[in-house]
């Protein structure tokens, strides 16, 4: 018997499915560390926790550069900020006022000492999970708006358990990982000064999706 084939439509709704759900290459991460900033925005990033997936759509990052005065590498490679010199596509986790994590994605090539910095994201799979894990230093968050829930850089950390342990996870493996999603039309992109430096302010290398209520504040 002849086997049919699926209509065009239904074949173009299983390609892009597909293309959705692909794991980002290393390529991706070598590029240059603004443009992939950039193009973070719409894309699904994946911790698995316990058996569970937690998901997020990125909706807000920072560039941080080779001679960027705002850097952590900018005085040079050090213990604390050593996965920062990594080749592209592994997570370099560091730890902040003494009380919060952030996480960032390497890019370039081994030796640069670049990263961009996740801000923001917006909930999309186990958000259960997510609230139970924020819920132990903010009990008000369950009924607060889920905006509130992974709109900054050390929100997003704490609903998704990432800590010091998971500094230097491989994006390509399956622990933590980065999926094609899809991409934000330049007219939904917005562009500012980073959040927080005092150095370097005059480089416009935080971009965001307008509109969103994820966006931290």
């Amino acid at each position: 018997m002849k086997r049919r084939e699926l209509p065009a439509s239904i074949q173009s709704s299983i390609y892009n499915f597909q293309f959705l759900m692909r794991t980002l290459p290393r390529s991706f991460y070598l590029r240059p560390t603004v443009r992939v900033a950039r193009d973070l925005l719409g894309k699904y990033i994946v911790r698995v926790l316990r058996g569970r997936k937690l998901t997020g759509k990125i909706v807000e990052a920072e560039a941080y550069c080779e001679g960027d005065r705002a850097s952590h590498s900018y005085r040079g490679r050090t213990k604390r900020n050593d996965v920062m010199f990594w080749e592209g596509g592994h997570l370099y986790v560091y730890f902040t006022y003494g009380m919060h994590f952030c996480a960032n994605v390497v890019t370039r090539k081994a030796g640069r000492g670049e990263a961009v910095l996740i801000r923001a994201v917006e909930p999309i799979g186990g958000v259960d999970v997510m609230l139970k894990n924020r819920s132990g230093r903010n009990r008000r968050i369950a009924r607060q708006s889920l905006s509130n829930l992974t709109n900054g850089p050390a929100k997003f950390c704490e609903a998704f358990r990432i800590t010091r342990e998971q500094n230097g996870i491989d994006l390509l493996g399956n622990q933590i990982y980065i999926l094609n999603g899809v991409r934000i039309p330049e007219s939904k992109v917005g562009r500012s000064a980073r959040i927080g430096v005092n150095n370097g302010r005059e480089r416009r290398w935080r971009f965001f999706v307008k509109g969103t209520a994820w966006v931290s504040r």
